[in-house]
């Protein structure tokens, strides 16, 4: 009898101590209060954009965001793939709009503190990415000039308070563009170049509009915060921000034996930094990279910091100017994800190569060999108990649970 209620209490002080954290050293202490978002820091400006944070931009922006006359055909906006009630995304491995991708759609809470932009990284700010889907031949498939015909059409007075006068469209092609099919390509070059500056501008401006209402696209708190939170103030979690023993154990693994935090890092759970970590490539689709070729695209690009459509000075362009360009390490690179929400947001990884939070476990634990270039992942010995702590772990990280 007394060894069982010895038993009862050990438990009991066991649950007590991880609820209220006595059951974590000063340094899983610092390093959980790290990744709260109570810990991060206000989104920096965007001098490449002087748009960005004015509420006139924004509001048009969310106006375009779901507007589906910006595709080819009025069917696709860029809600179509990034769904405001699916963390904007699909929860595809590849995003369906005129045609399929050959990548996931990314999340898009917190996109505008990272530097790069999608799982490459091939665009150096976040109003030159919203460019891309727009002319993509498998996503929005519409045109520079379609779209400057759009915006004269039904947003002229919206448009030209926010960004001046639009520029004289008379004798434009109705459907004109540097992509596209080879009849709107030819036509985009016929097109003088002063006249292409100008709807060139008109499209960039439609990028940092988008950019400034994808800028108020914010993570919620969640389970893990609240009790992060506590943990640093001192005081015992109370409600759902009171952690089972399996995510206690979950969380001491993430931090610490499993090594998640290495990558998986500050209040947004990722260094916004490119890694290959083994993952197959997708099945049917042509060879991908990753952020091998994308460096010289956004070279190439000319909406990146260095070209001309860009606000402010040059200052702004350090992550561009000393990008490493090239090497090994880029091979089959690709970015880290943000976790908050992950449980919520199956299949995983660039392309949906891996259907579940448990094999994403079991992934990097066995650390198979990459299909090229060098995986950074190491083999962990973790126990089926351990491997399930950490899924229940990242269950924390969505603001209404799992689902």
């Amino acid at each position: 009898m007394r060894r069982a209620l010895a038993l009862l209490f050990a438990v009991g002080f066991s649950a007590l101590a991880a609820g209220c954290g006595d059951g974590f050293s000063d340094a899983e202490k610092a390093a959980i209060a790290s990744l709260s978002l109570s810990a991060q820091q206000p989104l920096p400006p965007d001098p490449t954009n002087r748009f960005a944070d004015q509420a006139a931009p924004a509001a048009f922006g969310a106006t375009l965001f779901f507007e589906q006359r910006l595709s080819r055909d009025g069917s696709v906006a860029c809600s179509t793939c990034h769904m405001i009630d699916r963390q904007f995304q699909d929860d595809r491995p590849f995003g369906i709009a005129v045609g399929e991708t050959k990548r996931r759609t990314m999340p898009l809470a917190g996109v505008a503190y990272s530097p790069w932009f999608f799982w490459d990284g091939r665009r150096d700010s976040l109003w030159a990415q919203a460019l891309v889907p727009l002319e993509d031949m498998n996503e929005h498939a519409g045109t520079r000039t379609a779209y400057a015909h759009l915006i004269a059409r039904e947003f002229k007075d919206r448009y030209e308070r926010i960004f001046g006068p639009l520029p004289d469209l008379a004798d434009l092609p109705a459907s004109a563009g540097p992509f596209g099919t080879e009849t709107e390509r030819a036509a985009w070059a016929a097109v003088p170049e002063a006249k292409r500056a100008g709807i060139d501008t008109i499209f960039a401006n439609i990028g940092k509009a988008l950019a400034a209402f994808e800028r108020t696209i914010v993570h919620q708190p969640t389970r893990f915060d609240r009790f992060a939170d506590a943990l640093a103030a001192g005081y015992e979690p109370e409600g759902d921000a009171v952690f089972s023993d399996e995510e206690v154990l979950g969380l001491k693994l993430f931090i610490g034996k499993a090594n998640c935090s290495t990558c998986h890092n500050g209040p947004r759970f990722t260094d916004d930094f490119f890694h290959n970590t083994g993952v197959p490539p997708a099945v049917g689709k042509p060879p991908d990279l990753g952020r091998e070729t994308a460096t010289a695209e956004v070279l190439a690009d000319p909406f990146n910091c260095l070209g001309r459509f860009r606000d402010g000075d040059e200052a702004a362009c350090g992550e561009l100017r000393h990008m490493v360009r090239d090497g090994p390490e880029l091979r089959r690179a690709y970015k880290t994800p943000s976790l908050r929400g992950a449980a919520g947001r199956a299949p995983y990884m660039h392309a949906g190569q891996i259907k579940t939070l448990e094999e994403v476990v079991d992934h990097y634990a066995r650390a198979p060999q990459p299909a090229e270039g060098h995986s950074e992942a190491k083999q962990l010995q973790l126990s089926e108990r351990e491997r399930a702590a950490l899924v229940a772990f990242l269950g924390t990280l969505s603001p209404g649970g799992a689902d």
